[in-house]
């Protein structure tokens, strides 16, 4: 039993840190909101976007493994450049606003911590820290840290234990689901789906299954290795929803019932848990921001520089020292001081997660759909293309992306 549980959590790796970051500050933020606002009513949201993201994550590394390239070098390979310059048109912007967005919240909670400390200093350190160890640090031991870090999204599920909640109520809010025919309550359903399935997870989960392949030396695709990922992926997307869950049941048993409705950033939805929780509660909610913003930021700023390498042909991987692979170094420390100049340039977070949220509304379902096209391409995936199952579950993702999409435009310009 216990060499089992050795080798199960051996086999954890790109899945579980993908799915981890994609609990940052921007998400834990629409999280608390979402549980601010409506109380319980958007529990079995959970039990929605895990199916979803775990087909369309476990779709995505399945053509990198498979290929042996990223999504976008896929995309440079088989489709018109207009495409590809289309999703850079969106991508690019909306995922240095999220880089963005998540060193301020670490700069604000870390200044909650430290009162004497102004938030700007803390964003600067954080910045310049995560910019030197990704490019001093190889991959097994950045893989490392990430994984260590993603221990820290534990305390979500601690803090509703170290409060008073109907459990009772909770089990019925999230299997019998509730919806509101609401502004308000469609954009936050809207900004949920957002939040869960971006597609700069897409692009990440590609390029880093490769990367742990080459770590682990293995060279020849195998249906071992394939069954390995799938346990990784499915994991990480469990273990996210997870936290997704009890961070809305937090907000929802705590601020809710306060009567507090309104929560634009996480160190707002910490120092509002203080009072009505406990210093326990609020300690737990802000180290979990800084593990995480600390998690994601590196996922979001590799994203980025993945994506330019293929297309312009730079030898890339966070496995190549910096002399090595040049161009993919310095394009991801550009994306890292882009997003901490945005609070020089007098960009909001909460502004910046709205922009980037919009982006990616916009962008989700083109990246979506050409991920299913290159899935389904026998001559790009030979016998390894998707299944009845991942085809149901990704064509229904692409519905609710484009629903989605539609929602935020009418939402942001006519409502």
């Amino acid at each position: 039993m216990k060499k089992e549980k050795q080798s199960f959590l051996k086999k954890l790796g790109p899945g579980v840190i993908t799915g981890a970051s994609d609990d940052d500050p921007s998400g834990i933020a629409t999280y608390s909101q979402a549980g601010a606002a409506f109380g319980y009513k958007t529990l079995w949201t959970a039990l929605i976007t895990f199916p979803l993201m775990a087909a369309v994550q476990e779709t995505c590394a399945r053509i990198g493994l498979v290929t042996k390239k990223g999504i976008v070098a896929n995309i440079y390979e088989h489709y018109p450049r207009w495409v590809l310059y289309l999703l850079f048109l969106f991508c690019f912007p909306a995922i240095v606003m999220n880089i963005g967005a998540d060193i301020s919240a670490i700069g604000a909670v870390s200044n909650m911590l430290f009162p004497d400390i102004e938030a700007i200093y803390f964003s600067v350190v954080f910045t310049i820290i995560l910019i030197l160890s990704l490019v001093l640090l190889p991959y097994a031991k950045i893989a490392l840290i990430l994984k260590w870090l993603c221990i820290t999204l534990f305390v979500y599920i601690i803090v509703p234990f170290i409060t008073r909640e109907d459990w009772f109520e909770v089990l019925k809010a999230t299997f019998t689901p509730d919806f509101e025919f609401d502004a308000g309550f469609v954009g936050v359903l809207v900004a949920i789906l957002g939040t869960t399935i971006s597609p700069y997870l897409f692009f990440w989960q590609a390029n880093i299954s490769l990367e742990d392949m080459a770590a682990k030396k293995n060279k020849k695709l195998s249906n071992r290795m394939l069954k390995d990922m799938r346990q990784d992926v499915f994991s990480g997307m469990f273990f996210s929803n997870i936290v997704m869950f009890f961070i809305i049941l937090t907000a929802g048993a705590v601020l809710f019932k306060a009567g507090i409705r309104q929560i634009d950033t996480v160190d707002q939805a910490a120092k509002a848990l203080e009072p009505l929780a406990g210093e326990k509660a609020y300690l737990l909610f802000a180290i979990g921001v800084l593990g995480t913003g600390l998690l994601a930021i590196p996922v979001l700023s590799g994203s980025i520089s993945y994506m330019f390498s293929e297309v312009f042909n730079f030898r890339e991987g966070l496995d190549k020292k910096f002399y090595e692979a040049k161009p993919f170094y310095i394009i991801l420390s550009i994306s890292l001081i882009l997003g901490l100049s945005l609070e020089y340039l007098g960009i909001k977070p909460v502004k910046a997660l709205l922009y980037s949220a919009m982006l990616y509304g916009l962008t989700a379902p083109v990246s979506l759909a050409i991920i299913l096209h290159l899935a389904n391409n026998k001559k790009v995936m030979g016998k390894y293309k998707n299944g009845w199952l991942a085809n149901t579950l990704g064509i229904t993702t692409l519905i609710f992306m484009i629903v989605a999409a539609v929602l935020l435009v009418y939402l942001q310009f006519w409502s």
